[in-house]
């Protein structure tokens, strides 16, 4: 039997939206192959992996990590624990096979951050272990973002909201060891979101620093191969920050972070850029259920949006809420499933996300 191959495929659609594109192609045995292109199922991954956070009302952390198959509606699944006690308010990035995980806070004794990084095999579940330390330099490290390519993460920012890192520091994803310094952030801020194109990382929004504090609309640029400062990218359109409310095809950049603006930073706002083009985020379309400080991840097709606040005052409400978007098509966001618990401000990765190409 000859090789078959069927040419000009754009999508095979089911219930939970297109899954495939690009060509399909059969061997003489009978087997398909799929291209790896930007499709969900690049050497059959698209798991998202989301921990972190902290619960209200106290600011502690969360031990628990969930995960979701981004292909596939439904709720998430416990995955492991993280290891440390500073589990909160930290930054998830990683490569195709391992997530890493930038700092932490324990809530429950003031000031107390880790600088360390920690991470896990997202193909598997359980705890995390530990990659090696995390130069912030001399800053408590929470509150930052981070970004990969499947080679390289770094992380950017954090620390207190008076007196916010400047410094940018990197890590090989496959060695284990200590980061290493990249470059200087152009804007001091901590809880910026973090995105990337296989090329090209974006810090997005953030909390300012020093006064007058408050959410912030800057976005800023580097190249992730190339040690050195951040550029100016453009402008978001609302304040916001949320360090990991954002997510990216190869292309696009994708935000859903809380406003300075709203009551509580409590939106349903979501915004997006062009990567490749410098210049102001575009409106994208709405949460279904208006909400500050979510975490998100993508595949290189469809971003999930996870859990977050939705309520500040008289008391903290936090959601448990999943929505998904096709991020190639504007619009409204959709239910995808629950998380195991409500909580807030959790740090998302995948090993199909932008960076990775």
């Amino acid at each position: 039997m000859s090789d078959i191959k069927v040419n000009n495929i754009q999508s095979l659609s089911g219930t939970n939206g297109p899954e495939i594109s690009g060509t399909v192609e059969m061997n003489s045995t009978g087997a398909m192959s799929l291209p790896r292109g930007d499709t969900a199922y690049r050497g059959g991954r698209g798991r998202g992996v989301f921990c972190g956070a902290y619960n209200a009302p106290s600011a502690a952390g969360r031990t628990t990590i969930d995960y979701v198959q981004i292909s596939t509606l439904g709720n998430a699944v416990d995955f492991g624990d993280i290891s440390k006690v500073e589990n909160g308010l930290n930054s998830a990035s990683g490569s195709s096979t391992r997530a890493l995980i930038w700092g932490g806070y324990d809530g429950a004794s003031p000031n107390a951050s880790s600088n360390t990084i920690d991470y896990i095999t997202i193909s598997s579940t359980g705890n995390t272990f530990r990659f090696g330390g995390y130069d912030n330099n001399g800053v408590a490290a929470y509150g930052n973002g981070s970004l990969s390519d499947n080679i390289r993460s770094v992380a950017f920012g954090g620390g207190s909201n008076s007196d916010p890192s400047t410094v940018m520091q990197y890590v090989s994803i496959a060695s284990l060891g200590n980061s290493s310094d990249f470059g200087d952030v152009l804007y001091r801020r901590t809880y910026a979101a973090g995105l990337a194109s296989p090329t090209r990382g974006l810090f997005a929004g953030g909390f300012k620093s020093p006064s007058p504090g408050g959410g912030t609309k800057f976005i800023e640029y580097i190249t992730i191969q190339s040690l050195g400062n951040s550029q100016d990218f453009g402008s978001l359109i609302n304040d916001g920050f949320g360090t990991d409310s954002a997510l990216s095809s190869s292309t696009r950049g994708v935000m859903a972070q809380q406003t300075a603006n709203t009551n509580a930073g409590v939106t349903n706002f979501i915004e997006y850029v062009t990567i490749p083009s410098l210049g102001d985020s575009i409106d994208f379309g709405d949460l279904s259920v208006s909400r500050g400080a979510p975490g998100g991840t993508s595949n290189s097709i469809r971003g999930v949006f996870v859990g977050g606040r939705t309520q500040q005052t008289p008391a903290i409400s936090t959601s448990n809420v999943i929505d998904y978007i096709t991020i190639a098509t504007l619009g409204n966001a959709t239910d995808f499933g629950n998380l195991t618990a409500s909580i807030q401000g959790l740090a998302g990765c995948s090993d199909s996300h932008g960076g990775l190409g």
